[in-house]
């Protein structure tokens, strides 16, 4: 199995890399952005570079499309996982089309209202995964596994 995590830098970047335990032994590349917190974190990783700024941003969205469609096309992964922000969107969309497994953890600090991305990648999110469980009334189809801190 190859998994492909895709998140904006950050604490975005930092709740996926909590999932060492499960990733560690697994085939797998990350897209992110080019920032030094994510190469000091990635040093030794597959990583594959989305652009930013991406937040609100058209721009962003329609280059980050081709780039999630180049980068999916060249790696197949069977499972892509996000905890956002923006280029998740075009990973999970695209993902999803060439036949790939979704999961998207919402972020931490969302107790009782959606993000932009979650809200968007929900559609096409085969788990879709809370960490409070006032947020499966905001997402009726959520899983609640509690805090991945």
């Amino acid at each position: 199995m190859k998994i492909c995590f895709v998140g904006s830098s950050g604490g975005h970047l930092a709740h996926l890399y909590m999932l060492k335990p499960f990733w560690r032994n697994k085939d797998r590349f990350w897209a992110t952005f080019d920032k030094e917190d994510a190469k000091s974190l990635l040093a030794g990783e597959r990583v594959y570079h989305v652009y930013y700024p991406s937040n609100r941003s058209f721009k962003a969205l329609i280059i980050n499309t081709y780039r999630a469609i180049k980068i999916l096309r060249k790696e197949c992964p069977d499972l892509i996982i996000s905890s956002g922000a923006a280029p998740a969107i075009p990973f999970f969309w695209i993902g999803k089309m060439m036949g790939a497994k979704t999961i998207y953890i919402e972020v931490y600090d969302r107790i009782n209202s959606p993000t932009i991305s979650g809200k968007l990648c929900y559609p096409v999110s085969d788990k879709f995964i809370v960490q409070w469980e006032e947020m499966k009334r905001v997402y009726k189809k959520a899983i609640c596994l509690g805090s991945i801190f």
